[in-house]
């Protein structure tokens, strides 16, 4: 399966393949990183009202001096501002500095209140119905709605009961959690699949992963090339590697075309050693759905 450079939404708008992702980017790191990214190639970033940087991601894309209309810009709606998400769409265009968002998805489907607590008062499908609403009466200022770390359950439950159906699920993908039932879902409905934490985490083991080395061998590419390529190789899936590295993000950008046989190798790592490494329960809202926290 060769990989793919961009993927199309069932908006009709086209989300370039590769991303930049910024979680944990911290302010500083992050708008150099942001401006190194486009300025050698990246046509995507990908930030979050919750990691607290969306102001420098929107000074690193006017540093880079590539115009706004040749970006793909996501942002998420933090959990503690779903009973407020017009509010929400506001600060975050002000804090990026931009007249609109390409992709606005909702972080979590899990509110929370402003001191952290989860906000059991307060339905996700309410927000995603107010989400709607926002996406309907202002398609200048977001171009696009969608999810994060929906599993199946939810998924469905969303589905059953949306006007509008999720340009994309972003979710956490890698060998060791390919969470192929999530994929199949979502493409069957026409949804986009993005895979945060490619790598696996921080100082992933999977980048020591006799298999990766492998297929990385066999390349001539890095482990982390393999890991990302992997995902750009998924039917209908974009990935976001983050890092605040410029010799990483350049090395990074480096994208391989797996064979079947690769891409089966890779995904039976997971039977030996699953491994999900962004757990929900800090949300105070349980397993969400996910099927290997049951």
């Amino acid at each position: 399966m060769p990989a793919s450079k961009s993927v199309k939404l069932n908006t009709g708008a086209e989300m370039p393949t590769l991303g930049l992702g910024t979680w944990k980017s911290q302010p500083g790191a992050v708008e150099k990183a942001v401006a190194h990214a486009l300025k050698n190639g990246y046509r995507h970033i990908d930030t979050a009202t919750a990691y607290a940087n969306e102001k420098e991601v929107g000074l690193g894309i006017k540093e880079s001096g590539v115009p706004r209309e040749q970006i793909f810009l996501t942002t998420k709606l933090n959990n503690s501002d779903q009973r407020d998400v017009e509010g929400a769409l506001k600060r975050s265009l002000e804090q990026l500095d931009t007249p609109y968002l390409d992709l606005w998805l909702m972080h979590w489907p899990a509110p929370m209140t402003k001191d952290g607590k989860a906000d059991k008062e307060r339905d996700w499908l309410d927000t995603w119905k107010d989400m709607e609403r926002v996406y309907k009466a202002h398609p200048d200022k977001v171009k696009a709605i969608g999810v994060s770390n929906f599993s199946v359950p939810y998924l469905k439950r969303l589905l059953d009961n949306a006007t509008v159906v999720p340009a994309v699920n972003q979710i956490e993908l890698h060998p060791a959690c390919m969470q192929e039932d999530i994929v199949e879902e979502c493409r069957k409905h026409g949804i986009v699949v993005t895979a945060y934490s490619p790598l696996g985490s921080d100082d992933s083991p999977l980048l020591t992963n006799p298999v990766v080395d492998k297929i990385a061998k066999k390349y001539n590419v890095s482990p982390a090339n393999v890991l990302i390529s992997l995902q750009a190789n998924r039917p209908q899936v974009t990935v976001i590697p983050k890092s605040v590295t410029p010799s990483r993000i350049d090395q990074n950008a480096k994208i391989i075309d797996l064979t079947e046989e690769d891409i089966k190798e890779l995904a039976s790592i997971e039977k030996t050693n699953h491994i999900r490494v962004c757990k929900p329960y800090w949300t105070g809202w349980g397993n969400i759905g996910f099927p290997d926290l049951e």
